[in-house]
């Protein structure tokens, strides 16, 4: 290897070393002081105290369920237009069928955090292979991939969710494409726009003058500088997840076994009985609210915490 090759290898080297993601002036990483941000934030503390009730009710639903959300406890008298009573053992009473209240509303956090995350991860990873080949290579490529998702944009949320649902058929997995099918044009226009950002700074440029391959500049420092706010509005994007999971399954597009409870079914079933049971209804809402709540708050938390210009 010549002296003008490693002369060259130097400088590459001294360079990674300059732009990689280190500690800052005050000897404190980036992350690190995010997280200690985070922890003196009221707001952070309160929506991750709501986000891990809402997981641990979850993850542990079969366990934490008293009865069997199936039975139909009080057959004997259910007839119509008739809502059983609380009786002893059904802490929230039960529904027009007889079915203990309390363990449907468990059962229903699984299917809500289940079809939520699964969802936000396929948008999320699609969204990123969108943005990655417009941010990244550009030109024609970023013309035609940010006219497709601009074409996307336009098509109402729900509306295109709906749509997707509607020629996918009645299941849990259509759901989880048609809630990741929209959120695919927000995750890619955000990577793309940060990844332009990225772009034009000055250890890029720096890099493109070196010699450095332009693969390497993208994979290796643009897009690691580019993801916060991606991962950011995944956070946020869980909660918009949660009440369109909520919403498909209000207007009958969920699972087609209704026997499964799932919040948005539990809401639609309470509508023939809000003036003799509206606690039908609240139940479920509250809870929908709560777990939208607690990803809200963090999300938005997490932004302050990652973003520069909140720092002092």
């Amino acid at each position: 290897m010549t002296g003008i090759d490693l002369g060259k290898k130097e400088r590459i080297d001294r360079l990674a070393e300059l732009t990689a993601t280190g500690p800052d002036q005050g000897g404190v990483s980036l992350t690190r002081d995010a997280l200690r941000r985070l922890r003196r934030n009221p707001v952070a503390l309160l929506g991750a105290f709501l986000v891990f009730i809402f997981v641990f009710v979850a993850a542990f639903a079969p366990l934490l369920a008293p009865k069997d959300p199936r039975t139909l406890y009080l057959l004997r008298e259910v007839r119509p237009n008739f809502i059983p009573g609380s009786r002893e053992g059904f802490p929230l009473g039960v529904d027009n069928l007889g079915r203990d209240e309390l363990s449907r509303l468990i059962l229903g956090s699984q299917q809500s955090l289940l079809i939520g995350v699964v969802s936000t991860i396929m948008g999320l990873v699609v969204g990123m292979g969108f943005g990655i080949l417009a941010g990244g290579l550009g030109g024609k490529i970023d013309t035609v991939v940010m006219r497709l998702v601009d074409i996307m944009l336009s098509i109402p949320g729900l509306l295109m969710a709906i749509t997707v649902a509607l020629l996918l058929g009645f299941n849990q997995f259509s759901i989880m494409v048609a809630i990741a099918v929209t959120q695919v044009p927000i995750f890619a226009r955000l990577l793309r726009g940060s990844m332009l950002a990225q772009r034009n700074s000055d250890y890029a440029v720096a890099s493109r003058c070196l010699g450095v391959p332009q693969r390497k500049i993208i994979f290796g420092h643009v897009l690691p500088n580019s993801v916060s706010p991606v991962i950011v509005q995944a956070t946020l994007s869980l909660a918009t997840a949660i009440i369109e999971a909520a919403a498909l399954s209000f207007l009958g597009l969920g699972n087609a076994d209704r026997a499964i409870p799932e919040w948005g079914s539990m809401l639609a079933e309470a509508q023939d009985f809000l003036t003799v049971a509206p606690r039908l209804a609240f139940y479920p809402c509250i809870c929908i609210v709560i777990a939208a709540l607690g990803f809200t708050l963090l999300g938005e938390a997490l932004r302050e915490a990652l973003d520069p210009k909140f720092r002092r």
